[in-house]
């Protein structure tokens, strides 16, 4: 038998000699011996630590033999830990006891004095049923976010500009190997949708890929979300929870914002980095895991460092491969390819039909500045199409956007062409009014109706 494959094993027994004799024995087949005396103490150390397997003496109490105390600790053992895999011993045993022992949820019983090859063959079988719990939870909380994957819409990137290739390429080099990638851009321009990108054409493919929202996690529940928990570990952890490291192993973790984390938790998760490994709240135990990393933040992290507000070692750790996605004003071209994606998307969702974009409408999309990004242009059309009453999308659709900043590159400040100086005027008094018509058309010196036309006129 190979060293050390039987794990963490608890041994509670009131027999010193025993208890002495099970541990020289184990000691050489197991990762970690513990033994105890007094069984009033099962529960502190099931709720405080993690055991592959736990021995538990039947009777406790001299000159009894009914095997009362051990189904008693025994309910209690499986009431804090439900998939504990509990091996109860006796040396007074016989079928009865036996079948109520299973029953009850011990996994088997061995009487004592054991034989060793007989103890070590019950422990690896054990050992392997406890194995095969953990896959069945991994699996399960597996499922879980793979459901919550499949009900997010829209996978695909679309992009033709010259930017959005380079971004292709990289991905393409990036993927076949486990370098850890970090992808810098503004809110809006993608950043999951290349994390997927990366995860779907590396050989972890066929493995899950598990996105958190940094941003969101609050610093009291960052290290039970990413590391997880034991039951009892704190007020709420009412049953053992995996994190989202361990969720992830095999397969990628997408960290969103990481530059929104706290020094101190920073720090954390470098030593979970570095160590491949975590250990969840409420134990020792340090459980490997083996993960693809990938992160992304809006926030200027090279700055950051400047400003002691990140740590250099940590970029240094997440950042092998660097991917900078653009924001949707400087890839324009892209806007046509995009709106008709959505354009189709939604219209089969909400069950409408639209042949495409009138000229005006497609002028106002890709003049307007999408300070949102693509997920603002996603928003955008499906609004529209909710309201629009045509089989076309116009500019009307979109009056939403009329009163807002624009890309418009011919407009600037310093030209002398009417024309253009007063759509500029106009702009600004509706930019600083807040899009309010009135108050905009009334700082102008004109009525709603004069500004309503020069607002057509000049396609604001």
């Amino acid at each position: 038998m190979e060293e050390h494959n039987l794990g963490r094993i608890l041994i509670v027994d009131d027999n010193e000699d025993l208890l002495f004799a099970a541990k020289m024995l184990l000691k050489k087949h197991a990762k970690e011996v513990m033994i105890e005396k007094d069984p009033r103490r099962i529960p502190f150390l099931v709720n405080n630590n993690t055991y592959d397997v736990i021995l538990l003496d039947m009777n406790f109490t001299e000159d009894t033999t009914s095997g009362k105390e051990g189904f008693h600790w025994l309910k209690q053992i499986k009431e804090i830990d439900p998939n504990a895999v509990v091996i109860l011993i006796t040396g007074f045993g016989d079928v009865e006891m036996a079948v109520r022992a299973l029953k009850e949820g011990a996994t088997d019983f061995i009487l004592k004095p054991w034989q060793n090859e007989k103890l070590l063959a019950t422990l690896n079988s054990a050992i392997k049923l406890k194995e095969s719990y953990n896959q069945v939870d991994k699996l399960s909380k597996k499922q879980k976010q793979l459901q919550a994957d499949l009900k997010k819409s829209f996978t695909d990137i679309i992009g033709s500009s010259s930017v959005m290739k380079n971004v292709f390429s990289i991905i393409d080099k990036v993927a076949q190997t486990d370098a850890n990638v970090l992808i810098l851009g503004e809110n809006g321009t993608g950043k999951e949708l290349i994390a997927r990108a990366i995860h779907d054409r590396s050989h972890r493919n066929e493995e899950i890929f598990v996105g958190v929202d940094m941003g969101s996690i609050t610093e009291s529940l960052f290290e039970s979300e990413l590391f997880g928990h034991k039951r009892g570990a704190y007020t709420d952890a009412k049953e053992d929870r995996a994190g989202r490291f361990e969720i992830a192993d095999k397969g990628s973790l997408f960290l969103d914002e990481i530059g929104n984390l706290s020094l101190p938790l920073q720090s954390k998760l470098l030593t979970v980095l570095q160590k491949r490994e975590v250990t969840r709240i409420g134990t020792n135990k340090s459980i490997p895991v083996d993960i693809r990393l990938i992160c992304a933040t809006n926030m200027p992290i090279h700055e950051m460092i400047g400003d002691n507000a990140f740590r250099q070692d940590l970029l240094y750790r997440i950042n092998t491969v660097e991917i900078f996605l653009p924001p949707l004003r400087d890839r324009q071209e892209d806007i046509p390819l995009l709106a008709e994606h959505f354009l189709k998307s939604y219209s089969q969702k909400y069950r409408k039909s639209f042949k495409g974009f009138k000229g005006s409408a497609m002028q106002l999309l890709q003049r307007y500045n999408w300070p949102g990004n693509i997920r603002e242009l996603q928003h955008a059309i499906e609004r529209a199409i909710i309201m629009a009453e045509g089989d076309e999308l116009d500019s009307r659709d979109f009056f939403f956007l009329s009163s807002k900043p624009t890309n418009d590159k011919i407009s600037n400040a310093n030209t002398l062409n009417l024309d253009d100086v007063e759509k500029n005027v106009i702009q600004k008094a509706i930019d600083k009014n807040g899009g309010n018509i009135s108050k905009a058309a009334k700082e102008l010196g004109l009525t709603r109706a004069s500004l309503y036309r020069r607002l057509e006129k000049y396609g604001l």
